[in-house]
């Protein structure tokens, strides 16, 4: 599945009634090398609250996890040098596995083919960016989410120091026409000159250009181009993630069969677990050199 089709899934309307969560920031060790140069220390997102330990199932049940993931969705999916599958899903899939003491397999398949897959059971679990949206708990049942897609705002580096997010009246604000983003800033930033394009491409390049005083849309792919050649530098995130769940989602987790209550309760455990010991820390550091939250 494409960049932006996965990113379209993941913006699914929710309902009016969810509250936004904001993850609890994990910081970068003070002796650690700077590896981000936009921001510093690097946030990295934390879904669990230490008062809310969950309880450790009985994983002695649990023999074997076969794990399915899809093909072509870097840095989450994808195949390494060797064909083998690759990714921040699959390497948190086998530390879950670790964390659990069982066995692991992980196979890649088409995205649009998954969730048949794991209601077939040609697998136990999916860890494939699967958005935990109204449809999708028809079909299947989630873990804990692991992380979401915030929104950001990035500006240009030469951009006033005073270009403060809660003063943007007549501020030139772009946006991808149709996305969750346009809709937040329609209703949230009402005094600002709102500016829709067609493409994701059209837009960054219309703030490259000073066309636009800022860019908001999604953070995660927004970390890549700023890290990336693309952007030449050109830019920098301003302010901090929105995670607003009725127009960003309620997150990511890892996808299971309905009433699958064992397996889904000792994702959670082993989740809670791999963030406790910094383990999950390390991962996210490892593939967001440039922190979208």
């Amino acid at each position: 599945m494409s960049m932006g089709g996965v990113v379209a899934a993941m913006l699914a309307a929710q309902p009016a009634s969810a509250q936004p969560h904001v993850p609890a920031p994990v910081q970068r060790p003070a002796n650690a090398p700077d590896a981000n140069p936009v921001t510093n220390p690097i946030t990295v997102p934390g879904f669990w609250d230490p008062r809310r330990r969950p309880e450790r199932p009985d994983l002695s049940r649990i023999s074997v996890i076969r794990f399915l993931t899809e093909t072509d969705y870097p840095p989450f999916n994808y195949g390494g040098p060797d064909g083998a599958p690759a990714g921040f899903n699959v390497d948190l899939a086998r530390l879950i596995c670790e964390e659990i003491k069982v066995a692991c397999t992980v196979q890649m398949r088409r995205y649009d083919t998954l969730v048949d897959s794991l209601n077939t059971n040609q697998g136990d679990a999916v860890i494939a960016s699967i958005a935990a949206t109204p449809d999708m708990r028809k079909r299947i049942d989630f873990s804990d989410p692991y992380y979401r897609t915030p929104a950001r705002f990035v500006t240009r580096r030469n951009a006033p120091a005073d270009l403060r997010l809660e003063a943007l009246d007549g501020k030139k604000i772009g946006t991808v026409a149709g996305t969750a983003h346009e809709a937040y800033v329609k209703a949230l930033f009402t005094e600002a000159a709102l500016q829709s394009f067609p493409t994701t491409e059209e837009a960054r390049a219309a703030l490259k250009k000073g066309e636009v005083d800022l860019l908001f849309g999604d953070g995660v792919s927004l970390a890549f181009w700023l890290n990336g050649t693309d952007s030449a530098n050109c830019c920098e995130f301003r302010g901090g993630p929105y995670l607003e769940s009725r127009y960003f989602g309620e997150g990511v987790g890892i996808a299971v069969r309905r009433n699958n209550d064992l397996m889904r309760q000792a994702f959670n455990w082993a989740l809670f677990r791999l963030w406790e010991k910094g383990r999950f820390t390390d991962l996210w550091l490892r593939y967001f050199p440039i922190s979208p939250f």
